[in-house]
C-alpha cells in the first residue's frame, strides 16, 4: 500500500495551483502528454507539432475526407464539453451518508461533471460500469450540457437550474419530441461526453454494459465503436423485459426485449484477466443415485457437420449402432466403467456422457446474447422489487431494472474484492442493490460508486405524494433500505451496506478567471485571490478536495489530526 504525508499548512491560506486556476477534468492536457511520451519526436516547446505528427503517421492517414463514422450537429461542441475543465468538487453530505468506513460512494448531481471530478482519483481504476441512460422515447429529457438545446441562461431564467447547474424544476425542461430538429442529435450530444469519460475511469481489463432501446441503439453503437474500438465490442445482449405476450393490434412488432451493448477497455487484457461466468441454467437430477451428484448430459453421436471416430456400440438392450461417436472407442469404454455413459429410453437409446453439476459449476456457465427474463428478470419483477422497499408503492420510480439482471452483469464482469462498479445515471439504485445483494450471496467485497443527478420528482407522481424531493432522494432511501434487509438477512456476514454521500458543489477554492479584462478588474481579483479559500468552505470539504487533486480515492484511510490553526496531516492508502 502506497503511504502518503501530505502536510497541507494553513489550509485556509493555501491554494494548489491546479485547484486556483485550471480546474480538473481537461482531457486534452492528458492527451498532450501521452503523446510527448509515446512519440516525443512530434512535440515542439510542449506543444503538438502537427506538421510533425503526420511525417510520423504517414500511411496511417486515411487518404480521402471520405470515411466510415457518425456525425450530428453539435459533435464538435460535444468535444469542447470533453475539454473544458471543471471548478467543481464533491461536498461530504455526513447526515445523508450511512455506515462508518464504508467504501461505497453516492454523488448527487450532474454526471457529466462528477466523471470530470472523479478522472484524477479514479483514472484506470473501475472494473465495470453499468448505465441505464434516458432511451431518447419523446418523453422529458433531463440534461444541462452548455452546448446543449436549452442553455443553461435559459433554463437559469425560467427557474429550472440553479446557478451551479442542478435541476431545481424538471418539469420545465422541453420534451424532446421528433418535431424538435434535433431529435436524435440532442440525445448523442448529451451521450457523447459521458460516454468519452467514462472510459477513462476504466481499468485495462475493465467493461461497460450499456442498456438501450430501439430508438437509438443504432447510433449508440457506432458512437462506442468510435469511442472504445470495434475491436473492443464484445457483444449485444437481448433481455426479454416482459414475461408475458403483448398482443396489440397496433403494432406490426411487440417489443419485448431491450439491448445492452457490451465493450471492453481492452479486449485482449479482459481476456487475459478472465471473462466473467454465470450461474448454470441446466436442469440436474440423479436418476440412478450415482453418489457424485445431480448431473444431466449430452450426446455421445456426433451432430450434424461434425467429425467422430466410428465405431459399433453395444446398448444395454442388445442392439449394435455403428455411427460416429464424439471420442476413440477407448475413450468411451473408459467412461462407460466409470459410470459416466447413460442410455436413455430404458437402454435401447443413444449413449450420452454425464456431466456432474459440480463439474459445471467449477467451468462456469459462459454467457450467450440472450437473456431470458426467468433467469435475468423483468420489469415487473423490478417493480415488485421496488415495491417491496416502498411500502407496497410500485410506482415510486418508473421502469426500474431487476436486481437479478445487474447481479448477472456483476458476475459477467468477473468482479473480485475490492473491485469498483460505476453507475453515473443510477435512477432508483439498482446498481449499488445489486453489488450489496451479490456480496451476500457469495462472501464478495465488490464496491459501488453512483451518481444520480438532482431531479426534482414532478408534484404530481407518487413519489412526490410520498415525501420525496428528488430522485437521488428515492434512490438513496432505496439503498438504505435494501442494505438493511441484506444485513437482517445475514446476520453472520459482513458485508458493508453503507455508503459516503457527496453532493457535487463549487470547488473550495477561489479560481482565477483569465478572461477578465481591464487594470481595475484585474486588480479587484488579485485582492480577492489574496484569500484562496472561498468564504464559507469548511476545514472537511477542504481535506476531501485536497485529497482528490492529491490523486487519493474518497475512501482512502486517513488519520487527521490539527496541528497549528486549521492545519491537518493526513495519512493514508491510496485505495
Amino acid at each position: 500500500m502506497d503511504v502518503c504525508y501530505t502536510a497541507c499548512m494553513d489550509v485556509r491560506n493555501h491554494a494548489r495551483g491546479d485547484a486556483g486556476q485550471d480546474g480538473e477534468g481537461g482531457i486534452g492536457q492528458s492527451l498532450v502528454a501521452a503523446l510527448a511520451t509515446l512519440a516525443p519526436q512530434t512535440m515542439s516547446e510542449g506543444r503538438i507539432d502537427f506538421d510533425k505528427l503526420k511525417i510520423a503517421l504517414v500511411g496511417e492517414l486515411a487518404e480521402s475526407p471520405e470515411r466510415y463514422g457518425i456525425s450530428w450537429a453539435g459533435k464538435r461542441e460535444s468535444f469542447l464539453q470533453i475539454q473544458e475543465p471543471t471548478a467543481q468538487t464533491f461536498l461530504r453530505d455526513a447526515e445523508k451518508s450511512r455506515g462508518e468506513d464504508s467504501k461505497n460512494i453516492f454523488i448527487e448531481g450532474d454526471n457529466l461533471e462528477a466523471l470530470k471530478v472523479l478522472q484524477r482519483s479514479y483514472y484506470g481504476k473501475v472494473k465495470m460500469i453499468y448505465i441505464d441512460p434516458p432511451y431518447n422515447t419523446g418523453h422529458d429529457f433531463i440534461y444541462n450540457d452548455r452546448f446543449a438545446r436549452t442553455k443553461k441562461e435559459e433554463q437559469m431564467a425560467n427557474g429550472s437550474i440553479d446557478e451551479a447547474g442542478n435541476v431545481i424544476n424538471s418539469t420545465l425542461y422541453q420534451v424532446n419530441t421528433k418535431d424538435g430538429g434535433h431529435y436524435h442529435s440532442d440525445w448523442l450530444s448529451m451521450m457523447y461526453p459521458r460516454l468519452f469519460m467514462a472510459r477513462t475511469l476504466l481499468r485495462e481489463d475493465g467493461v461497460i454494459f450499456v442498456s438501450i432501446d430501439d430508438n437509438e441503439v443504432h447510433n449508440l453503437r457506432i458512437v462506442m465503436d468510435e469511442l472504445f474500438g470495434e475491436e473492443n465490442f464484445e457483444g449485444q445482449i437481448h433481455w426479454r423485459r416482459r414475461h408475458n405476450q403483448p398482443n396489440d393490434p397496433t403494432k406490426l412488432i411487440a417489443l419485448v426485449a431491450e439491448h445492452i451493448l457490451v465493450y471492453s477497455r481492452d479486449s485482449e487484457k479482459l481476456k487475459k484477466s478472465g471473462v466473467g461466468k454465470l450461474p448454470l441454467t441446466g436442469v440436474f437430477s440423479n436418476p440412478d443415485n450415482d453418489p457424485r451428484g445431480d448431473w444431466n448430459s449430452k450426446p455421445w453421436k456426433v451432430g450434424s457437420n461434425q467429425n467422430g471416430s466410428k465405431y459399433s456400440i453395444i446398448l444395454p438392450s442388445g442392439k449394435i449402432i455403428l455411427d460416429e461417436w464424439m471420442g476413440e472407442e477407448a475413450t468411451y469404454r473408459t467412461l462407460l466403467k466409470d459410470n459416466r455413459i447413460y442410455f436413455s429410453k430404458d437402454g435401447d437409446g443413444l449413449p450420452r456422457k454425464k456431466i456432474f453439476k459440480t463439474e459445471r459449476e467449477e467451468a462456469g456457465q459462459s454467457a450467450t446474447n440472450w437473456f431470458e427474463n426467468g433467469s435475468f428478470g423483468n420489469n415487473q419483477e423490478a417493480s415488485a422489487e421496488c415495491a417491496e422497499i416502498f411500502d407496497g408503492n410500485k410506482n415510486i420510480f418508473d421502469n426500474p431494472k431487476p436486481v437479478k439482471l445487474l447481479k448477472n452483469l456483476i458476475l459477467l464482469g468477473n468482479l473480485k474484492d475490492g473491485d469498483i462498479v460505476l453507475d453515473f445515471f443510477a435512477g432508483s439504485g439498482t446498481t449499488a442493490h445489486a453489488v450489496m445483494a451479490q456480496n451476500a450471496e457469495d462472501g464478495g467485497n465488490r464496491r459501488w460508486i453512483c451518481v444520480q443527478l438532482s431531479e426534482k420528482c414532478k408534484p404530481e407522481s407518487e413519489a412526490a405524494k410520498a415525501g420525496y424531493t428528488t430522485i437521488a432522494d428515492i434512490a438513496r432511501t432505496r439503498i438504505e433500505r435494501a442494505g438493511e434487509k441484506i444485513t437482517a438477512e445475514h446476520p453472520d456476514k459482513k458485508i458493508d451496506t453503507g455508503f459516503a454521500a457527496y453532493k457535487l458543489g463549487p470547488s473550495n477554492f477561489k479560481i482565477w478567471n483569465p478572461h477578465v479584462q481591464g487594470t481595475e478588474a484585474i486588480t479587484k481579483q488579485m485582492f480577492d485571490m489574496a484569500e484562496s479559500v472561498q468564504r464559507g468552505a469548511t476545514d472537511a470539504h477542504i481535506l476531501d478536495e485536497l485529497v482528490l487533486k492529491c490523486g487519493y480515492m474518497l475512501t482512502a484511510p486517513r488519520v487527521e489530526k490539527r496541528v497549528g490553526d486549521g492545519a491537518y496531516i493526513l495519512l493514508g492508502g491510496r485505495v
